[in-house]
């Protein structure tokens, strides 16, 4: 019986750490989320009769200089 309270201690702990570490980090998504939804809803309708605008692939170049 005291290793199954041992195991079950153990468990609870992992599952505490595990939950201490990921909260901050599901929270902050969970806002990110929210501010995007806003930003969307502020933004109004897209042009293409509600669906959202492609994206445009940007493409850099670097010059470089030969002697």
């Amino acid at each position: 019986m005291n290793s199954a309270m041992d195991n079950l201690v153990g468990i609870l702990a992992v599952l505490g750490i595990f939950t201490a570490l990921a909260l901050p980090s599901l929270i902050g998504l969970a806002r990110e989320r929210r501010v995007d939804r806003q930003l969307r809803a502020a933004a109004g309708p897209s042009r293409e009769t509600g669906r959202r605008p492609r994206s445009h692939a940007l493409v850099t170049t670097t010059v470089t200089v030969h002697s």
